[in-house]
């Protein structure tokens, strides 16, 4: 008998909706196209978008577009992509800036009825003010002008007659408040800065807290689900509401997502791209979907990733590792088999017949049959990986050495009879011989050997440019720092490492975007960009196959 699923809080919440007679379910996904989203908006995608597909009800996109300094039509546009890559789409798209014509008018509505007017202090005078956690705020001296100085302020605000913030609308709520938050609140702006949409038309702009419940209201929103730091809004949230007497949505809060080895500030993010600490918003090495996506994360192992990690009410940090681990289980799955050296060290098989190439055969992903096989050529020079062999090893190196074995993998056995080195001492050649009757597992006496290393053809072998990615931050919070410091102290200087490699044949013929487990290395995935080496395929490491890093921790 299967045990009942257990719910998180909103779903909980939802059910009692429902036996209530409350069956209606529509969600929004909301964000400011200020920059590319990241994986912390991945896992909100994920919850709102997940609500709505459970309960057989709609989720919106809607961009809130308030600030037309900090917004672009480049943000809006990554922003869909990244959510259809998602597995994503929404019932309705819209824009906070569809709502400006009613949000102005339902602010007019606030003046008449005595909670809104227009305040002359400036940004500091406001902000102190606001008094502090411990001290009552104190009342603007313009907070007592008539509702009829209000209308005729607020419309000149609107027809362009004052500067950037010489003037501010603000909710007449209380300057008294515990929550520093309900201390007469600012409804609008003024900027005269061109808007991605709306062009000229307007030079006041709401705020967040004005405009996100009226919208939510507009479109009749459920639930309202947002991140826990959103929390201390919420009264602000049900303060409008409740005086426009308007559809009542709600507003719920979750513990949004913290990553160990990662920022998810945009402030940060932005940082980052704009002084070259990172090629661009999609740059493998960032946490944001592009970034993801680019350096071969799959849209379900991100979808695993948002599920692993659940809906709290306590803001936690969840170890990077899991994040990992999820495209690693996802990729195994899926991922096609292909070989490649990254550090070559060549090898002659003296008794293979010179001049000879035959084609072994190699199973495409033993998790998947229907993957099927394929053929790879093997002749008398391949490379292996300069750590497969080791002149004097440790105990237990099971890999080749002087007079040792190895099976080549799908391939035969090999001795090592003869190392070559260069005027410097380094081995830059082994001279071996094969045993012909070991192809495929046997041997021409029933031994057996215990290691089985990768290889590639080295007259068939294709170049390529590998960028082996690691994770930006060598610190577990890049925010703690030194005194004086800034997160930007702990970015891991071996973040990214390029490499010439050699591949099989068919990894030539790489597609963009295609991913691939380099057998014994880890997952790749064919970089969507050109090569800085040339017309030559580029390769970005998704993930090692195992977690290095919890290695290095545990030392």
């Amino acid at each position: 008998m299967e045990s009942p699923e257990k719910l998180n809080f909103i779903e909980e919440i939802i059910e009692k909706s429902i036996a209530d007679g409350e069956p209606r379910v529509h969600t929004r996904f909301p964000p400011e196209p200020n920059g590319y989203l990241h994986i912390g908006h991945a896992k909100s995608i994920c919850l709102n978008f997940g609500l709505a597909k459970k309960y057989g009800g709609k989720c919106n996109l809607r961009f809130d577009d308030t600030n037309p300094v900090k917004e672009d039509v480049e943000y809006v546009d990554s922003i869909k992509e990244d959510i259809r890559w998602l597995g994503f789409e929404w019932a309705e798209e819209h824009y906070a800036s569809d709502y400006f014509e009613q949000l102005y008018e339902w602010a007019v509505e606030l003046i008449r009825k005595g909670l809104a007017y227009v305040d002359d202090q400036t940004q500091e005078e406001i902000r102190i003010g606001r008094g502090t956690v411990t001290r009552p705020g104190v009342n603007s001296p313009w907070r007592d002008r008539s509702v009829e100085e209000n209308l005729r302020l607020f419309a000149e605000m609107r027809e362009g007659k004052y500067k950037d913030g010489e003037k501010v609308l603000r909710a007449k709520i209380d300057m008294a408040h515990p929550n520093m938050l309900l201390r007469d609140p600012l409804m609008y702006r003024i900027i005269h800065s061109h808007h991605h949409r709306t062009g000229d038309k307007w030079c006041i702009y709401p705020m967040y807290d004005y405009a996100h419940g009226e919208s939510d209201s507009i479109e009749k929103i459920t639930h309202s689900v947002c991140t826990l730091e959103f929390d201390v809004h919420r009264p602000l949230y049900d303060w409008f509401i409740e005086k426009l007497g308007i559809f009542p949505s709600r507003q719920y809060e979750f513990a949004r997502l913290n990553l160990t080895y990662t920022v998810m500030s945009k402030r940060k993010l932005l940082q980052l791209v704009k002084e070259g600490y990172v090629s661009g918003w999609d740059d493998p090495r960032m946490p944001t979907i592009s970034g993801l996506r680019r350096r071969g994360y799959t849209p379900e192992s991100i979808r695993m990733f948002a599920e692993k990690v659940g809906v709290a009410k306590r803001d936690n940090i969840i170890d990077l590792g899991l994040l990992e681990w999820c495209v690693r289980e996802d990729l195994n799955k899926t991922a096609l088999r292909r070989m490649a050296v990254l550090n070559p060290l060549k090898v002659v098989i003296a008794n293979y017949p010179e001049g000879q190439t035959e084609y072994v055969e190699c199973v495409n992903n033993p998790e998947d049959p229907e993957a099927g096989r394929r053929k790879v050529p093997f002749s008398r020079e391949v490379y292996i990986e300069r750590d497969d062999f080791m002149e004097e090893p440790p105990k237990k190196f099971f890999r080749l050495r002087p007079g040792g074995e190895v099976r080549l993998r799908y391939g035969y056995i090999i001795r090592c009879d003869e190392v070559i080195k260069d005027a410097s001492g380094e081995v830059v050649e082994l001279r071996c011989t094969y045993d012909p009757l070991s192809l495929g597992g046997g041997s021409s006496d029933g031994r057996k050997v215990k290691g089985i290393i990768h290889w590639v053809s080295a007259p068939h072998a294709v170049p390529a440019e590998v960028m082996l990615f690691d994770r930006l931050f060598a610190a577990e919070n890049p925010d703690e720092t030194a005194e004086g410091g800034t997160f930007l102290d702990n970015l891991n200087p071996d973040s990214l490492k390029t490499v010439r490699a050699w591949c099989e044949p068919a990894l030539g013929e790489a597609q963009p975007g295609e991913k691939f487990q380099f057998e014994r290395l880890g997952y790749f995935c064919a970089d969507t960009a050109p090569s800085s080496a040339g017309c030559v395929p580029v390769f970005n490491r998704t993930a090692t196959l195992k977690d290095s890093w919890a290695k290095i921790a545990a030392k």
